[in-house]
């Protein structure tokens, strides 16, 4: 169920909007529907009252034939109209309380001409009406006649209010007052315009979110942007006051890893300087030296004093390295690389593999390429590497035949310093930083190192790239 829920922030928002518009719309039209139903109500009581005032008015004073002879003057199929010796309302008992009052009213206002009772009831609409319900239409008919003919359509259709008016001399006034039909509140002339104020808050709120979100997605590609490269120009500190006081936040952020970075950069190269003159000369006293297990051994640990130097040089300068990138025939400096080592051998030494373009530092990439095959020569014994592509990533595979690394180590081996083997030797068991500095010159060219222990025995290490366009 997670995953068909939205992900993003906006697209959340959006969809708060739009529900919150559809139930706003919903429920305005639900109010506006009721409202006009119960106006109509007391507009179709007004009209019957007011029809029953003209008509006694008209009759008062007419005999009873005199009244048969008007009311079938004044009859028409939509407002009938009898005068008869039996009401067409039987029952004196009212449906509803408001059909109650209104009986009151009528005998209350006509009392001053003769009428003693009055019975009102709502009847729906009969079939005769509903069968009867056709408009004219014609290319001569105008659009007010077409309109009015529409509406006594629908008055024909309608219910109707029946109404049962006794005279003083015993004789019923019949006569039937439609019922206003309610339209739609939704119809095809009005659903465009709902649609098109629906679009404009859509569109309104999509803008709205793009703005409100605009440092959120600057911050990412500004942050993402930094992570690949320290040196990146800083961002415009342009827009709206959060827009540049989040890219004036981000800028400050650069400026103080680019100083902490160089400032690391200038220890090394102070080690660096500081380190190598007193080893050079150890190194000549020691030629002037008898051969000996004492010069032998003194010897050994320059070297391994030499080479912790030059690892934590490397790995406390390749960031800030002036190196520009260059496109690269990632096989051959994979090729060049192994070519040394007796132990590596390919698995797809195929013209497939062969042309595989990549952008990166040469020397910084070269250095990655090398600690791994090393790493895998030095604890795996043997190295077999294949080269392939997919999707537009380069990977280079290499299985070594080692023991591997236990699961719940394989991402603590990337951190700086870290050891599996616990031996004092630099030859076996390394500074701790091979794999630390491979990984960074990886992602700093776009790509990723990943560790598996394979099922038939040893590691395997994929190095991904981007490939070239």
């Amino acid at each position: 169920m997670r995953r068909f829920l939205p992900q993003t922030l906006p697209v959340w928002v959006l969809l708060i909007v739009i529900a919150g518009l559809l139930i706003s719309q919903v429920a305005t039209l639900y109010i506006v529907s009721r409202d006009r139903a119960a106006a109509n109500d007391v507009v179709d009581l007004y009209r019957l009252n007011d029809r029953a005032f003209s008509l006694v008015q008209l009759m008062s004073g007419a005999t009873p034939e005199e009244r048969k002879a008007t009311a079938a003057g004044l009859f028409n199929s939509t407002y009938a109209l009898t005068v008869s010796d039996t009401p067409a309302v039987t029952s004196s008992i009212a449906g509803d309380d408001e059909l109650a009052e209104l009986e009151d009213i009528l005998v209350g206002r006509l009392s001053k001409f003769g009428i003693t009772d009055a019975r009102v009831r709502r009847d729906p609409a009969t079939r005769e009406a509903d069968d009867a319900s056709g408009t004219a239409s014609g290319p001569d008919i105008g659009q007010v006649e077409r309109d009015l003919l529409v509406l006594a359509a629908d008055f024909a259709q309608s219910d109707k209010l029946t109404a049962s008016l006794r005279f003083a001399d015993g004789q019923w006034l019949n006569f039937t007052e439609p019922i206003t039909p309610v339209g739609p509140i939704l119809s095809f002339d009005s659903l465009p315009l709902y649609s098109l104020i629906a679009g404009l808050v859509v569109i309104m709120s999509i803008w709205s979110l793009r703005r409100l979100t605009a440092p959120y997605r600057m911050m990412e590609t500004a942050v993402s942007r930094i992570g690949k490269d320290l040196k990146s120009p800083p961002i415009a500190e342009s827009g709206s006051r959060e827009v540049r006081a989040a890219a004036r936040a981000i800028n400050a952020m650069q400026k103080r890893l680019r100083e902490y970075v160089e400032d690391r950069e200038h220890l090394a190269a102070a080690l660096a300087h500081d380190l190598r003159t007193p080893m050079t000369r150890m190194r000549l006293r020691l030629e002037l030296l008898r051969k000996s297990a004492v010069r032998e051994a003194l010897a050994h640990d320059l070297a391994d004093v030499e080479s912790i130097a030059s690892s934590v040089i490397d790995f406390a300068t390749f960031e800030v390295n002036e190196e520009k990138a260059e496109r690269i025939d990632f096989w051959s400096l994979v090729e060049s690389i192994a070519d040394p080592y007796p132990e590596v051998s390919f698995d797809n030494d195929d013209t497939r593999s062969r042309g595989l373009i990549c952008i990166a530092r040469p020397v910084a990439l070269r250095r990655c390429v090398t600690n791994l095959v090393q790493n895998a020569v030095t604890y795996g014994k043997k190295a077999h590497l294949s080269l392939h592509r997919s999707d537009g990533t380069i990977t280079l595979t290499i299985r070594d035949e080692g023991p591997g690394i236990p699961q719940a180590q394989i991402d603590a081996v990337f951190g700086s310093f870290v050891r599996l083997e616990q031996s004092r030797n630099r030859q076996t068991g390394g500074l701790g930083l091979g794999l630390t500095i491979a990984r960074n010159i990886a992602r700093a060219a776009g790509g990723e190192i990943r560790l598996s222990n394979h099922p038939d025995g040893g590691l395997v290490t994929e190095l991904r790239l981007p490939q070239a366009t």
